[in-house]
């Protein structure tokens, strides 16, 4: 009798599923093709319109999660069974419980988990020329809606599915170009402008910051809204010679982390990688076969790593246009890394589509097996780290086993004869390297090594509308942050009123930790005195430190007349007001003081800055009008901006007027360029792309007043080199391309493009170069070098080596002169964001006088946060200069001073530049 009940119930709702699938249409019908056939692409527009029909089974749920920058909606469909999308809310609450693991019990936990549903994130899109990630989205989602058998059902049963299209803008972008060309054969994506409207690639790295709109709604989803246990990002492209990389990753992972995150990761890979060989499908690697690790924190997949939650990526081969999967003879052998090597072959779209959909099974599948334990790990992740924040801990950094190494190794020096607990030997089964005891004592029982209990923002720091960002992207993350409700005293110090408290007594304290503390990268090398392994991103990365956020660390547990804000919770500055008086000033530390400067200029209001040598030097002096006290008294209390009333006028007081700003660019968009226009509006100033053909085509100067070169414009004066990745994609001839996009063609050149950036120079424009850019310097032969060279057996001058000198992606400390007009509202000692950058010395043979030094490194450790091999290179090199050049100037930065848009604390040197 029940098995003949069971049985009725389950043709019946095989047969409503079916029914219900039968009214939705398959990708053919809708697109006119299957996803994965060759040579075809769908655009977000038919993508948006497929997501609202499949949003008609009792399957789904679709859900707009906010607008693109272009203005398009952002979709992400929740798929589940009927009976759960009825229930959504009870389980996302149970998700966001069982995340946050605030008070409850461990018994109460397990009930919760027992409730509730695995909820997994797929997202795809997100770098719109890997096209497969767009498309199997699609096929992913359209077989959870139609199919019925019993691996479908069982998900659907136990797992929430959040499919979320993660660039919708790249997806038009890229799908129109590709299918514009009527003669397949000639079908690329060799696009003309970045696929996300202002940053391109760099989508990917804006996780922790959330500057873009698309990441703030994602993140949002992720971090406040549904908190799953586990987020698949989907990429291209796979290693040559295999099919895809994917988890588990290769060391160093991040020493924040739960050691649940690792074998999560490590669970989950495996399950993806199994799954792919039952299926006969070869060509995944793992761990060495890639370069891809777990350290860094920023990325779509590894910022959900601080939030403990299991973050996937694949990055795998493909494209609408068939291509041949290469022989790499070395991945032919069946290793740790690739267990199933994939042979050389003719690859096709579908293929692609096929492996993705596995790979999504195999998570979705692993999720719904294990659904109660990877929610019940969650909490534990969470309590773990509440409890560490509420207790003296000490986290396993590797400079601090390095001072358990440096003290057993003085010790030995000074008492010989001492040993350590182990002893050596020939076999001496992995005791050679033990030490006594009390080293660790020393340094792992250290209190001034312990573990921060909190972090303390002041409400009275000169820039608090900068910390009031840095504030919200912690919010925008899922923080738990509390502000102050009247002023308070911690360990002897007096904190006002609004003043923000961070506490590592949280569940996400592995994302607090790692935006306030520097991170303490390995050193990390191919063997001993070998060459170094670069990171896949960033070494070091601290938020605060880049934003200039002046906080107090706090050791021990304290209390105050603090209020918890709520999840999600955006916070402003406090609303300035204004009175009326003679003159207003704005100081130099605010870089919100640049918003209402522009504002002020393009209104036509007088505005003018007191120059050095003055009290309140580099303050804006805006004399009182009608119109000025309106639009101060406006910008004031939207962005927080202190302004001071001034009854005398400042002595020798200098007008500032706006410049005509062009920043390079070129054709398939240049992404530190794109977060500079990005910066630009976000601080009200006004600019226009420039292009190489016009810099060639000469009469710059009575075009433009400034001109910004990002790093990678100019190249050096030596031969030219190949990308740093190896791949540098072959440029479009003029005749491929629709005439609006010709002229974006061509690249900075010694001979053609130089001498007219020389003449427009001399007839009295001004030039800002980053990073490489400030190649020009030497095109220009100005008295200045490289000072990271040393001769070699030959006694020729040749760059350090990497076993000598490597400084990937890092802060350092820098000196700064304050007392000139370049470097207004600057700190005299800021951190700089420095990627293998340029470093300079004033030769001693040419003339220097006319030129400034504005930044340098003034000791032999200048490592805030990161990795620095070799940094004792960098004393007394010089960082940034100015150097008159004819009538104008040359800016030269060195670090990258518009990082991501996340370095606010160095704006200023590229702000302070931009008025006549």
């Amino acid at each position: 009798m029940n098995s003949k009940f069971y049985y009725l119930v389950l043709l019946l709702l095989t047969t409503v599923a079916v029914a219900w699938a039968q009214q939705v249409p398959s990708p053919k019908e809708h697109f006119g093709f299957n996803i994965g056939d060759d040579y075809k692409l769908a655009n977000y527009t038919q993508t948006a319109a497929y997501f609202k029909k499949l949003s008609a089974s009792p399957r789904t749920k679709l859900v707009d999660i906010g607008l693109t920058e272009e203005g398009r909606h952002q979709y992400m469909l929740i798929v589940s069974s009927p009976e759960n999308i009825k229930r959504l809310e009870r389980y996302k609450t149970i998700s966001q419980q069982l995340a946050h693991a605030e008070g409850l019990t461990d018994q109460q936990a397990r009930e919760l988990a027992a409730e509730g549903k695995s909820v997994i994130w797929i997202d795809g899109g997100l770098h719109a020329t890997e096209v497969v990630g767009t498309h199997q989205l699609i096929e992913t989602m359209w077989q959870l809606v139609s199919r019925t058998d019993p691996e479908t059902m069982n998900i659907l049963d136990n797992d929430i599915i959040l499919l979320t299209h993660a660039n919708p803008d790249g997806q038009e972008l890229v799908s129109d170009w590709y299918m514009r060309e009527p003669d397949t054969s000639k079908r690329a994506t060799n696009i003309p402008r970045l696929y996300e409207k202002y940053v391109g690639h760099d989508n990917n790295r804006d996780f922790y910051m959330m500057n873009m709109k698309e990441s703030q709604n994602i993140s949002r989803q992720l971090f406040v809204e549904w908190l799953p246990q586990i987020m698949y990002n989907h990429h291209q492209r796979g290693p040559a010679g295999s099919v895809l990389a994917g988890p588990p990753y290769r060391d160093p992972f991040n020493h924040v982390f739960d050691p649940l995150i690792v074998t999560s990761i490590d669970a989950v890979g495996a399950a993806m990688n199994n799954r792919l060989n039952v299926e006969g499908k070869p060509g995944y690697t793992q761990r060495a076969g890639s370069q891809f690790s777990t350290w860094w924190n920023g990325g779509l997949r590894t910022t959900p790593y601080f939030h403990n939650m299991v973050g996937i990526l694949t990055e795998i081969i493909g494209s609408p246009t068939p291509e041949n999967v290469p022989l790499v003879p070395e991945r032919l052998i069946p290793n740790g890394a690739t267990p199933n090597p994939v042979t050389p072959q003719r690859w096709h779209f579908r293929q692609s589509i096929d492996y993705s959909v596995s790979l999504n099974y195999a998570v979705l599948d692993y999720a719904s097996r294990y659904r109660s334990e990877l929610l019940f790990n969650i909490y534990r992740m969470g309590s773990n780290a509440i409890a560490r924040g509420n207790r003296d801990n000490w986290t396993f950094y590797p400079s601090y086993i390095d001072s358990i190494k440096i003290a057993n190794k003085n010790n030995k020096k000074s008492e010989p004869g001492t040993e350590g607990e182990g002893g050596g030997g020939e076999f001496s089964f992995g005791r050679e390297d033990t030490v006594a005891v009390k080293y660790y004592d020393a340094v792992l029982k250290d209190p001034g090594r312990r573990d921060a209990r909190g972090y303390i923002i002041p409400a009275d720091q000169a820039d608090f509308p900068t910390a009031v960002k840095f504030i919200n992207a912690l919010i925008q993350s899922g923080i738990a942050v509390q502000k102050a409700t009247a002023a308070f005293t911690v360990a002897g110090k007096q904190y006002p009123a609004g003043s923000y408290i961070v506490k590592t007594s949280q569940a996400f304290r592995p994302h607090v930790i790692d935006m306030f503390e520097p991170q303490d990268h390995p050193n990390d090398f191919q063997y001993e005195g070998g060459p170094p392994i670069r990171p896949y991103d960033a070494a070091g990365w601290t938020l605060a430190f880049q934003m200039g956020v002046k906080f107090d660390r706090i050791s021990d547990s304290f209390s105050g007349p603090f209020e918890k804000l709520p999840y999600g919770s955006l916070q402003s500055p406090p609303k300035q007001e204004v009175a009326t008086a003679k003159g207003y000033l704005i100081d130099a530390r605010i870089n919100n003081g640049f918003i209402v400067v522009n504002d002020l200029l393009k209104a036509g209001v007088k505005v003018f800055r007191v120059p050095v040598g003055v009290k309140e030097a580099g303050s804006f002096y805006i004399p009182s009008s009608a119109k000025a006290h309106e639009l101060l008294a406006k910008d004031a209390a939207s962005f927080g901006i202190p302004v001071t009333v001034s009854e005398s006028k400042p002595a020798g007081l200098k007008a500032v007027a706006p410049m005509r700003i062009g920043i390079w660019n070129n054709y398939g968009g240049s992404i530190p360029a794109g977060w500079i226009s990005w910066l630009m509006e976000q601080y009200h100033f006004s600019y226009e792309f420039i292009y190489t053909s016009a810099i060639d085509s000469g009469k710059l100067r009575s075009k433009y007043d400034m001109i910004i070169f990002a790093t990678g414009a100019i190249p050096d004066t030596g031969k030219p080199k190949k990308a740093r990745n190896g791949f540098e994609p072959k440029p479009p001839k003029p005749e491929e391309l629709p005439a609006q996009y010709r002229s974006w063609l061509g690249k900075i050149t010694a001979d053609t493009s130089i001498p007219q950036l020389k003449k427009f120079l001399e007839d009295g424009g001004r030039i800002v170069t980053i990073g490489s850019s400030t190649n020009l310097a030497y095109h220009l032969q100005l008295p200045v070098q490289n000072a990271l060279v040393e001769k070699n057996s030959k006694n020729e001058m040749k760059p350090l080596s990497g076993t000598k000198y490597y400084i990937p992606g890092s802060l350092l400390l820098a000196d700064i002169d304050t007392t000139v007009a370049e470097t207004f509202g600057m700190a005299a000692r800021n951190d700089v964001y420095f990627e293998r950058s340029p470093v300079f010395k004033l030769s001693a043979t040419g003339d220097t006088a006319g030129i400034k030094k504005l930044m340098w490194f003034s000791d032999d450790k200048p490592l805030h946060s990161g990795w620095a091999w070799g940094q004792q290179y960098l004393k007394n090199g010089i960082a940034a200069f100015v150097a008159p050049v004819g009538k104008g100037k040359l800016y030269a930065f060195g670090p990258e001073i518009t990082f991501r848009g996340q370095s606010h604390s160095t704006f200023k040197l590229l702000f302070n530049q931009l008025y006549k």
